[in-house]
């Protein structure tokens, strides 16, 4: 294998990561917030290269996210491996604002399966009210529940599906804010306690602390912060929320989440899986990478490399989608289809436009770098006002990018953009000829510009974004939650009208 790897490991929209090693192989959950299937579950045997294997939940009946907020939805997923059987854990934040009797903010799901790929269990349902759930099983077999803010510990049935005694906070953090994705692990005759503190924003770390004792007291390591990004100008930023692993080998690793900013503060891909080394002192506490920050190159474990085809060009070809595709939101039963035109995946119109929760037609992959391209092909034949379909830089219901074939009085095609006050059309292409269409997006860091082709030879401008600092968790003044990251793909959208005729796409490109 190369001596060495670049950080990110797992590129694009994969934040708060949690991974457990079964044998030699090595498995990672991550946050999806409102989009769907939700809870990705990546594989590695080498520990740096990732894909995408299955998602926890798959099945709308189990996990309603159709009316769930911006950055709402599955938070902070943990993966376990206990007794044969994988269990994952993640909150399910609601809608609620927490001003109200009764009013639940968040639950906790527990699904399981034999297979890391899933099939998943229906999920079962903790109601604690409370972010960042991860199991701890004790040496005599007990389990635990542990989630923030800093670390409350509750026990468990032994299928993990009921809370059994009450909650105790064993260790409530070093005092910095936000103390959230909690974690214990024993080694040796201590039980180590991990909290991010900080915040997941600039400034975000690690903070640990041991006890011999599972319910303390917890004295906090001298070596606090184990890992923080210290250098406002480094590439790898927003470094946290981290879980500890062990190799096959014995050595020691920290998977966290980080985020690469865009020509400023603007983490437009959104927050990311990074790796760095753990070493154990002699004092028996440990820091992750000598506490020199967050790595952008580092030495590989020694593991055999093992590489994956990179996921570049979908011809909708199967009858599924590519496990690397996700809707915004639970899609609508019988509005996509892989199979009514072979060779095409075709989308029916609905109500709503981008801007809209209720939009269900909406499918993204994740950007992966700064810079790349992305095309596609479409069929499309509108004949009312509203009806548009077509390429779409998506981050959400507030922010956005759309390159539209559409009709108003004709045939158009339309860049739109949401920069957080509604949509504003930005250019406008008359006279677009009734046969397939080919539309492009080149990303160059914060410039997006726009093509559309008749032959996927010839490109013609359709417009130019600068400055597209909106699409991302920071880039506009909001006071509703922004936590995911841009995405990339297609979509097909009534604008209200009504209407439902058929956009079939021929294939979708990525490349960086």
């Amino acid at each position: 294998m190369s001596d060495m790897y670049n950080n990110p490991v797992q590129r694009g929209f994969f934040p708060d990561p949690s991974v457990v090693r079964v044998g030699d192989d090595y498995y990672m959950a991550n946050s999806t917030f409102q989009y769907f299937p939700a809870i990705a579950i990546s594989h590695s045997k080498d520990m740096i290269h990732w894909h995408v294997i299955g998602h926890a939940i798959t099945d709308s009946e189990e996990l309603d996210l159709r009316d769930i907020k911006d950055s709402h939805g599955i938070w902070a997923p943990d993966i376990n491996y206990v007794d044969g059987k994988f269990i994952i854990m993640a909150t399910l934040r609601l809608n609620g604002d927490g001003k109200r009797d009764n009013n639940v903010l968040r639950r906790q799901l527990v699904v399981t399966s034999d297979k890391p790929q899933g099939p998943y269990s229906k999920p079962a349902w903790l109601e604690v009210d409370n972010i960042d759930p991860s199991l701890f099983v004790d040496d005599d077999g007990k389990k635990y529940l542990l989630i923030s803010p800093g670390i409350n510990l509750l026990p468990l049935s032994d299928d993990c599906t009921k809370v059994t005694g009450e909650s105790v906070c064993v260790w409530s953090g070093t005092g910095e804010r936000c103390p959230e994705g909690p974690h214990i692990f024993k080694k040796g005759e201590y039980y180590y306690a991990m909290l991010a503190e900080g915040g997941t924003g600039y400034g975000h770390g690690i903070n640990v602390a041991r006890s011999k004792n599972l319910y303390g007291p917890y004295e906090e390591s001298p070596y606090n912060p184990v890992l923080r990004q210290f250098n406002p100008d480094a590439p790898i930023q927003r470094t946290g929320h981290g879980n500890i692993i062990e190799t096959q080998d014995g050595s020691w690793w920290c998977y966290y989440l980080c985020g690469r900013p865009n020509q400023g503060n603007y983490t437009t891909i959104g927050r990311e899986t990074a790796l760095d080394p753990v070493t154990w002192l002699s004092d028996g506490w440990f820091v992750i990478n000598d506490r020199k920050g967050p790595s952008l190159t580092q030495k590989a474990p020694e593991l055999p490399e093992c590489t994956f085809e990179k996921w570049t060009r979908d011809d909708f070809d199967d009858d599924t989608l590519n496990l690397n595709w996700e809707f915004v939101r639970n899609p609508v039963k019988g509005n996509y289809s892989l199979t009514e035109r072979k060779g095409y995946l075709r989308l029916w119109t609905m109500d709503g436009t981008l801007n809209e929760i209720r939009a269900k037609n909406t499918l993204v992959r994740r950007e992966q770098e700064l810079s790349y391209t992305a095309h596609t092909k479409l069929d499309f034949y509108p004949e009312k006002d509203g009806e548009q379909a077509g390429l779409t830089c998506y981050y959400s219901t507030a922010t956005y990018a759309r390159l539209s074939l559409c009709y108003e009085n004709g045939r158009k095609l339309q860049l739109v953009i949401n920069r957080n006050h509604g949509e504003e059309l930005i250019s406008q292409v008359d006279n677009i000829k009734e046969q397939s269409i080919y539309l492009k997006v080149v990303v160059d860091k914060l410039t997006r510009s726009f093509f559309y082709s008749y032959d996927g030879e010839q490109w013609e401008p359709a417009g130019v974004l600068e400055n597209c600092i909106y699409l991302c968790d920071e880039g506009v003044p909001d006071d509703r939650k922004r936590h995911t990251g841009t995405l990339v793909g297609i979509y097909a959208n009534n604008g209200g009208c009504g209407s439902r005729i058929p956009a079939d796409f021929d294939y979708f490109e990525y490349e960086d």
